[in-house]
């Protein structure tokens, strides 16, 4: 062999080698549609994906590239958001109104993000208007690499749970009800994989799941609904609780576990009881009324029906405030990397601002708003991050028109896009205080954070001193309690712009929620990806020239 032909085998053994050594591809095409459901009996128009509702999962590797071309087949703009996918250095791929702009009707999109060094169970959404309450979402999954060690065994499957509160109205009829000012009330039922667990005659639907005798099998509860906490529990079955958030937990058994709206669980269930049917059960919780899903689980071969006896569920916060403090991070367990989750010593990291946010409801133009610290937060045309890139912010937001500190109790409410700064690599507590008297849950993109503190009145400096500062678990989605705060604690490393909102719907759409912006000030490719060159562009950046690429 010649010296040409051998240097031309060898830059082309190198190029396969490289191919290869890039993370796998995953691509998916998905049409939104409308379509008719009717889960508690009453037809209702519904988002489906692909015609399936609820929408398709992903089943996805740590670091896998995920290529979706999304075809808005609606009569209205749509989006979707990753819940909990953190988009390292991509929030160009967030999906939520403040990064992107709308797919218009009768077009497409292709997301394109990767899995970034993340392991768990997570779901996506609708993230536009209301579009949550007529469904649109589906569960993600993130396996470890068969190279990382799990602290667990194989199971001998894997099945998504989502359960969640709903609602018979449309997304857009709950719209309008917001927008004159009212309450979208109590939803009509909860449903479990889009379905009540019951048919038009009361008897059950098919089974969800079949298990094996002996065998031990994952489940990944996701509470997927709009206002409501569940409480899930599976008739005369433990559950051991593996991973939360996309963190692997230590391993306790539970008889039931609550589910707080935007949060996800995964547990293992061994089918170690008589070989029968058995009912799965989301109930609400904190509620002066009870509303009910379930699900048949099977052991295969069965022909017994489940018991008619439901277990019941739990009562009072206290009993979910103590099971909270039951959760604990599994220390010595890999998460995405060969190396242990408690390798990372928050606690020992020297906090350099704290952030006081409470929440506040109160009448604009006589019209009910939600706001934090003062502030309901209203998208502009223009996405925040696009303002941001292209370098007109001040014509679409201010920066910081909150402050760190709560006004004082009972001051008015402004209405106006909320974006706070946050220096880049900072470590910042953050204080959610709920001085009402029903749950609140939080969810940050682009990080997981400890869930360190709760605690019931008003947060002190004082309050510091029971703070979990071992194995407090890595999360995305924290509840606070009523007349009670939790304190989060992250390192601001992910440069972007992100959303810190209520995952209670109607509170959302209503103003309680902000943007974080975290900018690099290195403008670099080793801090950020450029702009993509499919985004769509809208509002004031429209015509305007592109800026410079990082480097």
């Amino acid at each position: 062999m010649s010296r040409m032909a051998l240097l031309a085998l060898l830059s082309t053994l190198l190029a396969l080698s490289a191919v290869r050594a890039e993370d796998p591809y995953l691509f998916f095409t998905w049409n939104v549609t409308y379509g008719t459901v009717a889960p508690l009996g009453v037809a209702q128009q519904a988002i489906l994906i692909n015609g399936q509702f609820p929408g398709p999962n992903i089943n996805s590797t740590t670091n896998n590239n995920i290529v979706l071309n999304v075809f808005n087949n609606l009569d209205e703009p749509f989006l979707l958001t990753w819940n909990g996918i953190q988009q390292r250095k991509n929030s160009w791929q967030d999906g939520m109104p403040g990064t992107n702009c709308p797919i218009p009707p009768g077009t497409n999109y292709t997301y394109h993000f990767q899995v970034k060094d993340q392991i768990g169970s997570f779901f996506y959404f609708p993230s536009l208007g209301m579009h949550r309450a007529s469904g649109g979402f589906g569960g993600l999954r993130i396996n470890s690499r068969l190279l990382i060690p799990v602290p667990f065994d194989d199971p001998a499957d894997d099945y998504t749970v989502l359960i969640g509160d709903w609602y018979t109205k449309s997304h857009k009829v709950l719209a309008g009800i917001l927008d004159a000012g009212r309450s979208i009330g109590n939803p009509a039922g909860v449903l479990m994989n889009g379905l009540s667990g019951k048919d038009a005659t009361g008897m059950d639907d098919p089974p969800l799941f079949t298990m094996e005798a002996g065998k031990t099998y994952r489940y990944r509860i996701c509470n997927v609904g709009l206002k409501l906490s569940l409480n899930f529990r599976i008739q005369g079955h433990l559950m051991k609780l593996v991973e939360m958030d996309g963190s692997h937990t230590v391993q306790n058994d539970y008889e039931s576990l609550d589910v707080h709206v935007g949060q996800c669980l995964s547990v293992l269930v061994t089918a170690n009881q008589e070989p029968k049917d058995y009912y799965m059960i989301a109930s609400t919780r904190f509620t002066k009324y009870m509303r009910t899903a379930t699900g048949v689980v099977r052991y295969a071969g069965s022909k017994v029906p489940p018991s008619p006896e439901l277990p019941a569920g739990p009562v009072g916060w206290a009993w979910s405030f103590n099971q909270w403090r039951s959760l604990r991070w599994n220390l010595t367990a890999s998460a995405a990397r060969p190396n242990p989750q408690g390798s990372y010593h928050y606690g020992s990291i020297n906090i350099t601002r704290t952030i006081k946010l409470a929440s506040s409801v109160g009448l604009v133009n006589g019209k009910r708003r939600f706001g934090l610290n003062g502030v309901s937060h209203v998208d502009s045309p223009t996405p925040l991050k696009l303002a941001e890139y292209y370098g007109i912010s001040d014509k679409v937001f201010k920066y910081d028109s909150i402050s760190d500190e709560p006004p004082a109790s009972g001051a008015s409410i402004t209405v106006a896009p909320n974006v706070l700064n946050a220096t880049y690599r900072d470590y910042i507590e953050i204080i959610l205080e709920n001085p009402e008297r029903s749950i609140q849950c939080y969810h940050l993109d682009g990080y997981s954070f400890f869930a360190a503190g709760m605690g019931h009145g008003k947060w002190t400096p004082a309050s510091r001193r029971t703070y979990n500062l071992l194995d407090a678990v890595s999360r995305h989605t924290i509840q606070v309690y009523p007349r009670s705060w939790s304190a989060i604690m992250l390192t601001f490393d992910n440069a972007g712009m992100w959303s810190l909102r209520s995952e209670l719907w109607e509170r959302h759409y209503l103003g309680q929620q902000l943007y974080i912006s975290v900018v690099s000030p290195a403008r670099s490719l080793r801090d950020e990806y450029n702009m993509p060159d499919n985004t769509l562009l809208c509002g004031d950046v429209v015509g305007l020239p592109k800026p410079p690429s990082y480097v």
